[in-house]
């Protein structure tokens, strides 16, 4: 049994105690049946209204509660709506106290979410609406009077973070470009002159918007200033090159242009002025001294003339440099005709500097090939020797491979340009080949020279030591009449040739006698030369032996006097 039911039954006890001990009471008093029942009927009329009152307070109350609940159920279907959130059902078994709880319930959470919803949307509106003024773009698609569902507050948080994002990167990106574009204005000495110049470079970084168009604004404003920039180093090295050569052609002192010298190194504004007058003074005072410019020019045309390797034709072919009339127009052809030249050793740079380098090898192969020949060479003891080999045996195997690799290279451009590769007016293998052909007879010459010389010298030699032979043996044993019966006495016989006698009394005196002077030369002087040593020592040898075979016997025979 409830605890209501027992409650019940304790009011109905209560109030039947009641009416007994009214009754009593009424007894007591001797109040008749009549008034009893009138009195009892006024009891019953107190409690039923009582009850009734009771009974319809809590029918009220239901009523009430289930009002509530009919709202409670339409404002939480209309919130699940707007939040996008699914309306569970309650569960079965509630009383209708406890539906109208659960419901009431379930609206305040959804209406406070609802609250924090609508409360996060303004402030991603307003970081939007910020982020759209800094960036200068659209706003955000959503609408502002319904509840976004969580999806859409997701991707407007993520929108705003890449909005951020952007903003940081295009702030990064317009600082740096600002900087680049004070840093080229100064170094034009140029001031700002429209309004977004103005604002660029002014103090205030945030007055400027960070749109795409600023941005590339910033960007096409940079490359006009380089433009500009490299427009004006172009000319002031223009301006460089103009000056150094007037200087040179000139002979400016050297104080006077290190006075200068400030303006030959920077190119702003000022350095650009300065340089166009420097220019122009130095024009002024080459017409005063136009001779000299161009005697000055001249040297240089020379010089290219020869780093080009041009032939006496193809240097003729310029009449100008050998005119006499000093004149502005002449000057010009002379400027012209430098320029070409510079700009034809320009082109062919690598192929002219190949073939000064084969030169210069060239040159330093003839000087050890002429110290190998030198005699000379062997007194040295510093060392010297064993290096000149080395480094001519290196020579000798390089210059080839220098004029394959010459060759290759001249090939290429001949076959580029359509005409032909010319040094010294003639084609480079050609002037190759005829320097090697000049080194060789150079060398059949020195060979045939040296064979020449050392045949004559020793030739002499092997005359006069057969006849200081001879006349040692006359002194020594002096012809008796045993052994020389037939010696003529002045007496009976012609006198001697005065050139005999001459020599005879020469020999008396110890000097050698001329007598193998005046007889014919033996077989050694008509060898003929087929072939030349290839060395001093193998020419030595050869000589030798065939003067051993051949010449002693004739040397002799000249000197036996007749019987």
């Amino acid at each position: 049994m409830r605890k209501s039911e027992v409650v019940a039954a304790e009011s109905v006890a209560c109030m039947n105690h009641a009416l007994f001990k009214l009754r009593d009471i009424w007894e007591e008093i001797g109040i008749p049946e009549e008034q009893r029942l009138e009195r009892t009927s006024t009891v019953r009329k107190h409690v039923q209204d009582l009850l009734n009152d009771m009974i319809a307070e809590e029918e009220s109350l239901k009523k009430r509660l289930f009002d509530s609940i009919e709202k409670c159920r339409q404002v939480l279907s209309k919130l699940c709506l707007e939040l996008e959130v699914s309306m569970n059902e309650s569960q079965g078994g509630m009383t209708i106290l406890q539906q109208e709880k659960d419901l009431r319930t379930r609206v305040e959470v959804l209406v406070k979410e609802r609250s924090q919803r609508v409360q996060q949307l303004q402030a991603l509106l307003e970081e939007d609406h910020e982020l759209c003024d800094i960036l200068c773009s659209d706003p955000y698609s959503i609408d502002e009077a319904s509840v976004p569902s969580l999806e859409q507050l997701q991707a407007f948080r993520r929108h705003i973070d890449s909005q951020t994002a952007e903003k940081e990167r295009r702030h990064k990106e317009f600082v740096d470009l600002r900087k680049q574009v004070i840093l080229l204005m100064g170094d034009l000495d140029h001031s700002p002159e429209t309004t977004f110049e103005k604002d660029v470079v002014g103090e205030d970084e945030e007055a400027i918007c960070l749109s795409r168009e600023n941005i590339r604004s910033l960007q096409l404003l940079i490359c006009q200033l380089e433009g500009r920039k490299a427009e004006n180093e172009a000319l002031c090295e223009a301006h460089r090159e103009r000056i150094q050569r007037l200087w040179d052609r000139l002979q400016v002192p050297q104080e006077e242009r290190q006075a200068f010298s400030e303006h030959m190194v920077t190119s702003r504004r000022k350095n650009l002025e300065a340089l166009q007058a420097e220019a122009e003074r130095l024009e002024e005072l080459k017409l005063l001294n136009i001779r000299n410019v161009i005697d000055a020019i001249r040297s240089e045309i020379a010089v290219l003339w020869e780093k080009c390797f041009l032939s006496t034709e193809q240097r003729q072919a310029f009449v100008p440099y050998f005119s006499e009339e000093f004149t502005e127009e002449l000057l010009g052809m002379h400027d012209v005709e430098i320029q070409r030249l510079k700009q034809h050793y320009e082109v062919h740079k690598d192929l002219f500097e190949g073939v000064h380098q084969w030169q210069d090898n060239w040159r330093l192969f003839l000087e050890l090939e002429k110290k190998a020949t030198d005699p000379a060479r062997f007194n040295n003891r510093g060392g010297n020797l064993l290096k000149e080999e080395k480094q001519r045996t290196e020579l000798h195997k390089s210059l080839p491979k220098l004029e394959k690799n010459l060759k290759a290279e001249i090939d290429t451009w001949e076959s580029a340009q359509g005409r032909k590769f010319l040094v010294n007016g003639q084609m480079f293998l050609q002037y190759v080949a005829e320097q090697w052909e000049l080194h060789r007879m150079e060398k059949e010459n020195e060979k045939l020279e040296r064979f020449n010389a050392t045949s004559s010298t020793a030739s002499v030699a092997s005359n006069s030591t057969v006849r200081s032979g001879f006349g040692v043996a006359v002194c020594r044993s002096p012809p008796s009449a045993n052994k020389i019966p037939s010696v003529r006495t002045p007496g009976r016989a012609k006198p001697p040739h005065q050139g005999l006698l001459h020599g005879s009394n020469k020999e008396n005196r110890g000097s050698p006698i001329s007598g193998a002077l005046m007889t014919p030369a033996g077989p050694q002087c008509n060898f003929s030369v087929t072939s030349v040593a290839s060395t001093y020592s193998e020419f030595l040898r050869d000589f030798s032996k065939a003067a051993s075979t051949n010449s002693k016997p004739a040397v002799l025979n000249s000197t036996v006097s007749d019987h």
